[in-house]
């Protein structure tokens, strides 16, 4: 996780700012539900009439008002303006405070004045309410503080609507500017989401592309240095399956976990704390919902999460046989086994196949259970809410205030809940992905490398080297002794399986060898810079591997400073130039992916062009000639010879024609040097070398 935590680190400015505007997304969105309750409980039934005191009243309502609350500071609140007092500018604090001083006079006020027979003025109230004989209204209003906050805010408006229609204000226009202003509020913030929505889920979409960009190039970057043995761990399928669809299943999680998991939890929280200021008093009922969805989602992820492991590994199966496929058409047609390989497939197909069934229909379970969940709920809402509304305990606008909160904490549960569906598999891609960034190459490499003798740059010097690969039990090459000086030409020949490929691989490290010591340039290998090694060294493989592009491109991958006449000049001494002029586009001649669209032959002479065009000091040719012709193959070993007369040459051969004039032929038989010499010494010395000699020659050719 580390290598992973350490790409998302560099974008850790932009998570921020997204967790910045998904908060005031949050916010805008939990203020709406607010809005529409208030344009309902206080715009349409309150007529616009939003705290219980008045804005404009009589002199006698007031004066009647300061009485039977006994506080005089009610005037403070008010400046007098004829017959009538207005309110002044106070802050939304005061308008509180004043509700709660006027709120039970004004009920009291209204319901007596209906009564026939009582006397409005300030004086006859007063005779009445603290008459020594008389405790029927004081007991009255004292009975008010039975009712409950919400209802008797409701009395309270009603009375002020009968005081404003008294006086002459004009309650619609009131009504229309109260609806107008939050309308105008609530427009305001829904620009404000959609803005927000738009700049996250850019900023989000950016993230998770760029990390998914850095990811598949630390991916390639590690791959690279892998050795073979590493690439055998993990099967060339697998990590092409790693590199592509493993890296776009972490990336799609990432996007939606900026996006949603993310906001989820702003969300669900910032609905839960505004439902607890709420007074509907059901939050009961969203325990149990989320209970409800907290169980469904763990027996999801128990049933799904193993198969998701299983479907990747199913994923590598299906691209390695597809890759098989592709590169054995020749095979597959020669043997005429198309029905066969297609009959593999199709195996392997349809276990993919089930899987994604068995996943896909457990995880479609969700959308109806997450339906029945939300509209379960919202019944059981509205029907704790029925009796509430008719006690009138409860308003049509906190109601519905309540129920949006609520489809927010589900909402926000269901974000999180689909996080099960892509987070098991992004999670075992993580893992996945983890192994490759994890492996440590076993070519450990000095700090500080030696520097190379140049006095014995080019050298080579192999002393009692024994090999095995990595998974194999037997050394396949035993106490390997000799030397190759610059400028002369050193022909490794042997049997099939003698480890001739083996020992050229050993000398750019390609393999670390278990005994003996290697020397290149007067230095052990292991005590050199491995970069610096391999600039020293052109090596053309067994198999010739050309990339996708044009002849240029290819000749200009092993040095591309390199002139177009160094380029012709390496073409020329591989033999290749010739058939190169001869293509209709010469050097911008198109490539296909692996040269399959040249010979074998001219696969292998563009192989040694391009690592002679390295002008490295060491080139390595591991039986890299043998799609030649004997001429052509006598052509470029002359070439060789006479035009790179500076350069330490290792050949690899089947051929003894092809070795018969170097400097120096090691034989090899089971891993072990039987000979060593000329070509006329070992014909003399050496009976494994003679009797492959005659297997190929006439005598009197030898």
């Amino acid at each position: 996780m580390k290598a992973i935590f350490r790409i998302l680190k560099k974008y850790t400015l932009a998570i921020l700012l997204i967790v910045v505007l998904l908060f005031m997304q949050a916010q805008c969105d939990l203020k709406l539900p607010e809005y529409t309750s208030n344009i309902i409980n206080v715009g349409i039934q309150s007529k616009g009439i939003e705290y219980a005191i008045f804005d404009k009243v009589s002199k006698n309502t007031l004066d009647c008002i300061v009485v039977v609350s006994g506080d005089y500071s009610i005037y403070d609140y008010y400046q007098e303006d004829g017959e009538t007092y207005i309110l002044k500018d106070i802050k939304k604090n005061d308008k509180e405070k004043l509700e709660s001083i006027l709120i039970k006079p004004i009920v009291f006020i209204s319901m007596m004045s209906t009564q026939e027979g009582f006397v409005k003025s300030p004086d006859a109230l007063t005779f009445a309410m603290y008459n020594e004989t008389d405790y029927t209204l004081r007991d009255y209003y004292k009975s008010l503080d039975k009712i409950e906050d919400t209802m008797l805010k409701q009395y309270a408006i009603q009375g002020i609507q009968k005081e404003y229609e008294t006086i002459g204000v004009n309650i619609n226009e009131f009504q229309m500017s109260y609806l107008f202003r939050i309308g105008g509020l609530m427009l305001l913030l829904t620009i404000i989401v959609a803005v927000i929505i738009v700049i996250s889920s850019f900023i989000s979409s950016r993230v998770a592309a760029s990390f998914g960009y850095d990811l598949r190039e630390e991916m390639v970057r590690k791959i690279t240095y892998f050795n073979d043995e590493d690439v055998n761990k993990f099967n060339t399928s697998s990590l092409i399956t790693r590199c592509t669809n493993d890296i776009s299943q972490i990336q799609m999680a990432l996007t939606m976990f900026l996006r949603m998991v993310l906001f989820a939890p702003i969300m669900g929280i910032g609905a839960v704390v505004k439902l607890i200021g709420n007074k509907a008093g059901m939050t009961w009922v969203i325990a149990c919902a989320i209970g409800a969805i907290i169980l469904m989602v763990m027996i999801l992820l128990f049933v799904a999460f193993p198969k998701f492991k299983k479907i990747q590994k199913l994923i590598d199966r299906l691209n390695q046989i597809v890759r098989e496929q592709l590169n054995g058409i020749p095979v597959v047609r020669a043997f005429a086994n198309e029905e066969l390989e297609t009959e593999r497939f199709n195996a392997a197909n349809t276990d993919l196949t089930k899987v994604n069934l068995f996943t896909n229909k457990i995880m479609a379970f969700m959308s109806p259970a997450m339906t029945i969940i939300m509209n379960g709920t919202m019944v059981l809402v509205y029907w704790v809410a029925l009796g509430k509304i008719d006690a009138g305990t409860l308003q049509v606008g906190t109601l519905t205030a309540f129920l949006t909160y609520t489809m927010h904490i589900i909402m926000s549960f269901m974000m999180i809940s689909m996080l099960s569906i892509m987070g098991p598999r992004a999670m075992i891609s993580i893992n996945r992905i983890n192994e490759v960034l994890n492996t440590n190459n076993k070519m450990k490499e000095l700090k500080v490398p030696d520097e190379f003798d140049e006095k014995k740059r080019g050298n080579i010097e192999f002393k009692n080297v024994s090999f095995k690969f990595p998974d194999g039990s037997d050394y396949v090459l035993k106490n390997i002794t000799f030397s190759a000086k610059k400028g002369t030409t050193t022909a490794i020949i042997g049997a099939t399986g003698s480890g001739k490929s083996a020992l050229v691989k050993l000398i750019p490290r390609l393999f670390d060898i278990n005994k003996g010591q290697i020397l290149v340039s007067g230095v052990d290998i292991k005590r050199a810079g491995l970069k610096d090694l391999r600039n020293m060294i052109s090596y053309v493989p067994q198999k010739g591997y050309l990339f996708n592009g044009t002849v240029e491109s290819n000749i200009k991958f092993s040095n591309p400073r390199l002139s177009d006449e160094e380029m012709e000049n390496a073409l020329e001494i591989a033999c290749a130039k010739d058939f190169v002029l001869e293509k209709k586009k010469k050097y911008k001649y198109e490539i296909a992916q692996g040269g399959n669209n040249v010979s074998g032959g001219q696969r292998q002479r563009l192989c040694i062009a391009r690592a002679i065009a390295k002008n490295a000091d060491i080139i390595i040719l591991d039986d890299s000639l043998s799609a030649l012709d004997y001429k052509t193959d006598s052509l470029v070993r002359i070439n060789l010879n006479t035009k790179l007369k500076d350069k330490t040459k290792i050949i690899v051969a089947q051929r003894v024609a092809s070795v018969m004039n170097a400097d120096q032929i090691i034989v090899l038989d089971n891993g072990e040097i039987v000979g060593k010499g000329t070509h006329k010494d070992l014909l003399k010395k050496c009976p494994i070398y003679k009797q492959i000699a005659l297997s190929q020659l006439r005598e009197e050719e030898l």
